[in-house]
C-alpha cells in the first residue's frame, strides 16, 4: 500500500498560532514521532518556526516530513482579506521550503454559520453577488499557491463555516475547474455536516488528492445539534473521537482508496481542547494501532 499515515498538531489541541493554551511545537514533533507517524502537518502558520534551517533541524531530528499546511482563515469576511492573504503567503513560503505540497485551504468559522454546525436545513445562504465574490477569493488564493509556490490547492469543507454542507461543496467543485482546486477531504466533517464520506469520496475521488482522518461520536454529535453547541465546545465535549470509536467506516474508507489507486499521505486530524485531562501521544497511537489493524501500513 503506497499511502503514508501523518498527523497534525490539532490533534495537540493546536487551532490558533497564539493561543497560550498551546503545548511547545518541539513536543509536538516529538510525541508524533513517539507515536509511530513519519509526517506531520505545519499546524496554524506561526505555531512552528517560519525559520526553514530551525524547523528543518528539528523535523530531521524527529524523522518526520512535513506534508502541508492549512491555511484556516475567514474566507467568507470581505473584510478580513488582508489577514486571509497574510495567512495564505506565509503558509505557502513555509511548504515550499520543506518540499511539501498540500496546501489546504479552509473557510473558518463564521458567527453567522456557527450555531448550525450540523443543522443543514437551518444554515443561512449567501447571497448570489456574496457566494461569487467567496468563490472567487478561494479561488484566488488556490491560483496563488499553485502559480507561485508550486503547491497542490485543495479545498476542505469545515464545520461551521460556509463551506461546511454536502450542497456547497458541490456547488464549488462544479463552479471552479479541477485543474485550478482540488479536494482535501475531512471524513469527519463529513459526518459532522450529516452526509456520508465514503459516497461523497466515491464521486470525487479524481479530485481528491489529500485526505484527513476524522471521525465523529454519534451520541456526542447528536446532542451538540440539539443543544445547538458551538464547534469549540463540541470539541471540548469529544465529537470528535478516536478513530476506531466512532462513525466513519475507515475499512470501506481504505477499500476504495486502494480500489481508486490513491497514493501519497493521509493525515489524523482528532481536534482536541488543550486545557482537558487528555493524552494526545496516548490517542495518536491508538489512532495509529487502530489503522494499521486494518491494513493502513
Amino acid at each position: 500500500m503506497s499511502i503514508r499515515i501523518g498527523n497534525a498538531p490539532c490533534s495537540w489541541g493546536v487551532e490558533f498560532a497564539g493561543d497560550p493554551r498551546n503545548p511547545p511545537w518541539r513536543t509536538v514533533l516529538k510525541e508524533c514521532a513517539e507515536a509511530g507517524y513519519k509526517g506531520i502537518e505545519l499546524g496554524p502558520v506561526g505555531f512552528m518556526p517560519e525559520d526553514p534551517a530551525e524547523l528543518g533541524d528539528a523535523l530531521a531530528d524527529e524523522g518526520l516530513t512535513l506534508i502541508g499546511g492549512v491555511v484556516f482563515r475567514p474566507f467568507h469576511d470581505p473584510a478580513q482579506w488582508d489577514d486571509v492573504m497574510d495567512g495564505a503567503k506565509r503558509t505557502c513560503a513555509a511548504l515550499k521550503a520543506h518540499g511539501a505540497r498540500h496546501f489546504v485551504i479552509i473557510d473558518s468559522i463564521s458567527p453567522r454559520r456557527a450555531p448550525t454546525a450540523g443543522r443543514a436545513a437551518e444554515a443561512e445562504q449567501m447571497d448570489l453577488a456574496e457566494w461569487a465574490a467567496y468563490r472567487d477569493r478561494i479561488v484566488t488564493i488556490a491560483r496563488m499557491g499553485a502559480e507561485d509556490y508550486g503547491l497542490i490547492p485543495e479545498l476542505h469543507p469545515h464545520a461551521g463555516g460556509f463551506m461546511d454542507f454536502e450542497p456547497e461543496v458541490e456547488r464549488i467543485l462544479a463552479e471552479v475547474d479541477p485543474s485550478t482546486l482540488k479536494l482535501c477531504i475531512d471524513t469527519g466533517h463529513c459526518t459532522y455536516a450529516g452526509f456520508d464520506p465514503v459516497a461523497f469520496m466515491k464521486r470525487h475521488m479524481d479530485r481528491i488528492t489529500y485526505v484527513h482522518f476524522k471521525t465523529t461520536d454519534a451520541q456526542v454529535k447528536a446532542d451538540a445539534i440539539a443543544r445547538r453547541t458551538g464547534f469549540y465546545d463540541a470539541c471540548g465535549q469529544g465529537i470528535f473521537c478516536n478513530l476506531a470509536d466512532g462513525e466513519v467506516d475507515f475499512p470501506a474508507v481504505r477499500d476504495l482508496l486502494l480500489k481508486s489507486g490513491y497514493e501519497g499521505w493521509c493525515t489524523v486530524e482528532q481536534d482536541c481542547d488543550p486545557t482537558l485531562d487528555v493524552s494526545p501521544v496516548g490517542d495518536a497511537r491508538a489512532n495509529r494501532e487502530y489503522l494499521e489493524s486494518i491494513g493502513f501500513t
